[in-house]
């Protein structure tokens, strides 16, 4: 079976994030999204809800399961029976951290292969980051989270 892992914090998920999780989907047998836990984050959600919305909004997706994991992405990797880590890029900004990680990733597990998969043109200027300040103004989130996320982001800043 061929895995893909797709590993992120997703605080919240977003449209970017479901368009690769959704392309990867179908280049893979199965697409694992792993939701970090990073304890010198402050999450808007804990991994628990991160894992539960992904679950939620990619039901539709047979072949896509969700976990969360922290540590070595390689060791989640390996836990999974996975070879491939994927990394949507939104810019050339991103790649230089993501291939660094890619080159990391690769010296911890030389098994390991990363796949770059680049923002659809419509999510190119999305992150997390950017919902959760529109969202701290009372903005508009219609078109970048999936629209039963919406209510629920905005009641953390209500």
């Amino acid at each position: 079976m061929n895995i893909a892992v797709y590993p992120g914090s997703f605080d919240p998920c977003t449209n970017g994030h479901l368009d690769i999780i959704r392309r990867t989907s179908s280049l893979f047998d199965k697409v694992i999204v792993a939701v970090l836990c990073n304890s010198g984050k402050k999450p808007l959600f804990t991994a628990e809800e991160r894992v539960d919305i992904i679950k939620k909004v990619t039901a539709d997706i047979e072949n896509v399961e969700v976990i969360s994991f922290s540590g070595l992405l390689v060791d989640c990797i390996k836990e999974n029976n996975a070879k491939t880590v994927i990394k949507g890029l939104r810019a050339v900004s991103d790649f230089e951290y993501e291939f660094q990680m890619a080159l990391t990733n690769r010296r911890l597990d030389s098994e390991v292969e990363t796949l770059f998969i680049p923002a659809s043109t419509e999510y190119m200027f999305l992150s997390s980051s950017i919902v959760k300040e529109i969202a701290s103004y009372d903005g508009d989130l219609k078109g970048l989270v999936p629209d039963e996320l919406i209510p629920v982001i905005k009641s953390r800043f209500n």
